[in-house]
């Protein structure tokens, strides 16, 4: 097969990922070219290209879902490639085959991979063929609700209804009570139909008390897969993720080795190119399942890299150029304990409202194990138009202990004025038994809810005092600055005039 090295990657993204993709890039000498909606003139991901070009107003339909724009920016900017992140067009099979038709390497899956996995009907199917273990549901597309209640009342209670083409946590309900099965499908229905634009569902049994484990795989052209080991991604509200770590505080050696092997089995089945992540769920008796598949970087891929020492988008990119793999699944080792803390620009006293708003002052945390993927600066201010996501907040220790408190260290420092976050919320997560002693699940939050949302010795009110101390004390220090300038000038003034009476004396 053609190995064709990549040159010019346009990033079809923004905020922290579109900034660490290009970071990537530089380091393997490819260029980048940033794409920018009216509300992101000035991101920092556009700062950071080598080449930024507008391509439409804030919503992110005329901007970052525009494949037409993003195709036509791509061309006429010289780039060969077009790596799309996570979220956007990333899962999008027909944007990777209009890439494939206008000759533009797509980093990532082929439009196949990723129809096959997006469905989740699909992935259910050719799961249970390949051998893989799935929890107990419908084989096929739900869209008579009479068929859904009367298949619903023959598992019995309680049961997941999922959209079939969704993800996120949208087009998901759960059903506890057989008198809440119809208005939940009908919500589903209505949600599933405004967020991807398909109606259908699915139904799965549903596991209590489950944990959330997530395998990174990686495959080449060639055949050749591999996995990286797992993420413990059960920390959630929303079912959207929070908190994430590697290795999982509940999974044994041989798990680990039999889930790999499944995830193997799963990429493998999909006739998988590049870097994707295979979901399951696991039920408090260790027996797990395939929930889906992700065809893309997932948000939480640095952990994987900080535990394994593996760039996983250099690999996509090596990937997608027709390399390789350079390792077999033997070379691969975990080495330490990594966790990651998603900071969202969000009110956590106001139900986790979105709090858009301009950056005051921004102060990250540094030190050895911290690495902070972000892309605000001081006085950027955050659209409303898009993902409230800030940063990502990844440590790593020698054990999860010490990981653990380089991540109580590191949320401590790490301030940001001008904006209501989550730090403080992350901070009592860290603090809280059940994740301290790894013995949490899906439930963490709205098991600890109380203390998680109570204000602590950290709350805003202690923070503020102390920002307004540290400004006050700087505002005193230019001052004195001005002050010391002054005299020094008025001396050297002074000076220079007597110097100059001296000499025209002379004269």
């Amino acid at each position: 097969m053609e190995q064709k090295p990549i040159k010019k990657v346009l990033v079809a993204n923004r905020g922290e990922i579109a900034i660490r993709i290009m970071r990537s890039c530089r380091e393997m000498g490819i260029e980048t070219v940033a794409v920018f909606s009216d509300a992101d003139r000035t991101a920092m991901h556009v700062r950071y290209s080598n080449e930024a070009y507008n391509i439409g107003a804030a919503p992110s339909s005329e901007s970052y879902l525009n494949i037409d724009k993003i195709i036509a920016t791509a061309k006429s900017s010289g780039a060969d490639a077009i790596h799309p992140g996570y979220g956007f067009l990333s899962e999008n099979a027909a944007f990777a085959r209009r890439c494939r038709e206008e000759g533009l390497q797509f980093i990532g899956p082929s439009p196949e991979s990723i129809e096959m996995m997006g469905d989740k009907i699909s992935a259910r199917k050719k799961m249970i063929a390949a051998g893989v273990p799935v929890v107990p549901g419908t084989t096929e597309k739900v869209t008579n609700e009479a068929e859904a209640i009367k298949y619903i009342k023959e598992i019995g209670v309680p049961v997941m209804i999922k959209a079939s083409a969704g993800g996120g946590g949208k087009g998901m309900r759960l059903v506890k009570k057989e008198s809440q099965i119809a208005s939940s499908l009908r919500a589903a229905r209505s949600e599933a139909k405004t967020a991807f634009g398909d109606d259908a569902l699915y139904i799965e049994k549903y596991v209590d008390s489950p944990h959330h484990i997530e395998f990174q795989i990686l495959s080449d052209r060639y055949g050749n897969t591999v996995h990286l080991f797992e993420r413990e991604c059960s920390v959630q509200r929303r079912h959207q993720k929070v908190v994430e770590e590697t290795p999982s505080p509940i999974i044994t050696p041989e798990i680990r080795s039999r889930m790999g092997a499944y995830a193997v089995a799963a990429a493998n089945a999909a006739n998988y190119e590049g870097a994707g992540t295979i979901e399951f769920i696991m039920d408090e008796q260790l027996n797990f399942y395939f929930l889906e598949m992700n065809t893309r970087l997932q948000v939480e891929h640095p952990i994987t890299e900080r535990v394994v020492g593996v760039d996983l988008v250099k690999e996509q990119i090596r990937i997608a150029e027709g390399n390789k793999l350079p390792f077999t699944q033997d070379d691969l080792k975990q080495s330490g304990h990594a966790i990651e803390c998603r900071i969202y620009a969000e009110d956590t006293d106001n139900n986790f409202m979105p709090n858009p708003g301009t950056i005051t002052h921004i102060t990250e945390p540094y030190g050895f194990g911290i690495r902070c993927d972000g892309y605000v600066y001081e006085g950027y201010t955050i659209p409303i138009y898009y993902d409230s996501l800030i940063s990502k907040l990844i440590v790593w220790g020698r054990t999860r202990d010490a990981a653990i408190e380089r991540m109580r260290r590191a949320l401590y420092e790490y301030k940001i004025t001008g904006v209501k976050t989550t730090i403080r919320f992350l901070e009592r997560i860290m603090d809280t038994p059940d994740f301290r002693k790894g013995e949490y699940n899906t439930h963490f939050i709205e098991k600890n809810s109380a203390s998680l949302l109570a204000e602590g010795i950290y709350d805003k009110k202690n923070e503020d005092i102390a920002l307004i101390a540290t400004y006050a004390q700087y505002m005193s220090r230019i001052e004195e600055s001005k002050k010391t300038n002054a005299a020094t000038t008025e001396k050297k003034e002074t000076n220079w005039k007597r110097q100059l009476r001296k000499f025209t004396s002379r004269i």
